[in-house]
């Protein structure tokens, strides 16, 4: 497992866009259809846009009609951190990066074979890496 990136937020607010900040570090979402990687279709693999930690491999991106890049599994269990959400009066399941805590997104359980899982996940919260 890779070591905890442990960043204050002031140096947060200078590496990350301000729209990234509200997303990564303060849990916003980003609109439905509006990201950059909803109907990406290339080969590779999706990073942390906070800290660079590999959490996704396009093999398992699948479309969801939800309007978020959706994928059925992260590259490895121990490069995500799955945590109970109870705001907005929804029962949730959050998705944070393992590796400094940055949030991505939402898993639910309606998702494909062979997991059923369906991790939601903001694009901004994403940088992805071509032909990985």
């Amino acid at each position: 497992m890779s070591s905890y990136v442990k960043t204050q937020e002031q140096d947060w607010k200078k590496i990350l866009t301000p729209q990234q900040y509200y997303v990564l570090r303060e849990k916003g979402t980003e609109p439905a259809f509006s990201g950059k990687f909803h109907q990406n279709k290339k080969k590779g693999i999706y990073l942390c846009a906070a800290c660079g930690q590999e959490l996704f491999d396009s093999k398992t991106k699948f479309d969801s009609g939800t309007g978020w890049p959706s994928f059925w599994a992260p590259i490895s269990e121990d490069k995500v951190v799955r945590k109970s959400d109870n705001s907005y009066a929804m029962q949730r399941t959050e998705v944070l990066c393992s590796r400094c805590g940055s949030h991505l997104g939402h898993v639910f359980n309606d998702g494909p074979a062979p997991t059923g899982d369906r991790f939601c996940m903001n694009s901004i919260s994403l940088d992805f890496e071509e032909g990985v």
